[in-house]
């Protein structure tokens, strides 16, 4: 937690390179991070391929990357392999996203966490015991740590934020899984130990309804920076209309004493200038299973890891899609490489 949260908030309507470093200089970033420092970035990769209000775009990280390390910062770009009964090569998605030329123009490092050295965690929640592996580099071996997500809805977390985004950083999917009914005390033991720790948001677009992965994509064109996390998902909450009070992880953090009264978040602009619709968390029945696995840990154990698991999950999708067939997705992209090359 930062002694003096600050919010930045700018129109993204003439692009991502002003705002960025703007809103950098504007909530304190170059004066408590020095030139030479290693940054890592963190955007949001949650499916195989780019979709609006889902990832980080191309854009945004290029430009934050670019700004960092023209004024003098080694940058890391990192993500980790996604889970669940969907999954998908990170390293593939870093291909495609385009992110290993962003590395080689730029000179920025690009990391799939879930191969770096591992540091276990030791969090005790009433009387259980939990380990959460992290990248030991991003507790010990980088000075400052930025995360890039995109606002939205999320099905089991209500939103996913600045906050939610750092889920990713635990190293091993399946551990992720059996972390999932203790999401907020692990989320705040993660998030306390990264250092000076910034939030930009790539609000281009956002997700409604039933995120993180489907939903109604809306075009919001703003984008906010900040020195503080918790500061950024409350202002985001705001943004959004969304009641702050009903993300079960942001009243713990505010129960941990992770938390400042809305009058003393510095903004540097109105808020109602940015407002849309009001967001909303709507979800079909096909969605109840997975609610119930993210919050108890016999359920989760029974629907990820018991002999029944797969025969569940069987039967879930005869009647509701995967999230991603990535065969496909991987197909429609090449085709649309295969038009672009073809047109004059």
């Amino acid at each position: 937690m930062t002694g003096k949260p600050k919010v930045f908030l700018a129109s993204l309507l003439e692009g991502y390179a002003a705002p960025i470093e703007a809103g950098l200089m504007e909530v304190g970033f170059f004066e408590s991070v020095r030139p030479g420092a290693t940054v890592f970035l963190k955007p949001n990769f949650t499916f195989p391929v780019y979709r609006p209000g889902v990832m980080t775009s191309f854009d945004c990280i290029k430009a934050a990357t670019q700004c960092l390390i023209q004024r003098g910062y080694k940058v890391i770009i990192g993500e980790g392999e996604s889970g669940g009964y969907n999954p998908f090569s990170m390293d593939a998605v870093f291909e495609q996203m385009g992110m290993h030329e962003l590395a080689r123009q730029t000179g920025a490092r690009l990391m799939n966490v879930s191969y770096a050295e591992p540091e276990i965690l030791k969090l005790k929640i009433g009387l259980r015991k939990v380990s959460i592996p992290m990248p030991k580099l991003l507790l010990h071996e980088i000075d400052a740590f930025i995360t890039m997500p995109v606002p939205k809805i999320h099905m089991n977390t209500h939103v996913s934020m600045s906050i939610k985004n750092q889920w990713g950083c635990i190293q091993a999917p399946s551990e992720r899984l059996k972390l999932h009914p203790f999401f907020s005390e692990v989320i705040f033991e993660i998030s306390r130990r990264l250092p000076k720790a910034h939030s930009i948001i790539d609000g281009r677009f956002g997700l409604n309804g039933s995120g993180p992965m489907l939903g109604d994509v809306v075009d919001l064109n703003w984008l906010l920076v900040s020195n503080d996390l918790v500061a950024a998902d409350r202002i985001c909450c705001q943004l959004l209309q969304i009641d702050e009070r009903r993300v079960q992880h942001l009243q713990h953090f505010r129960r941990q004493g992770w938390w400042t009264s809305l009058d003393d978040i510095a903004l540097n602009q109105d808020l109602n200038q940015f407002k849309t619709i009001p967001f909303h968390l709507s979800r079909k029945w096909t969605d109840l299973p997975g609610l119930f696995c993210f919050h108890n840990s016999f359920l989760a154990w029974l629907g990820y890891r018991s002999p029944l698991a797969g025969l569940a999950h069987w039967l879930l999708y005869l009647f509701r899609d995967p999230f991603y067939n990535y065969d496909k997705e991987r197909i429609t992209l090449n085709e649309k490489r295969g038009q672009a090359t073809r047109q004059p």
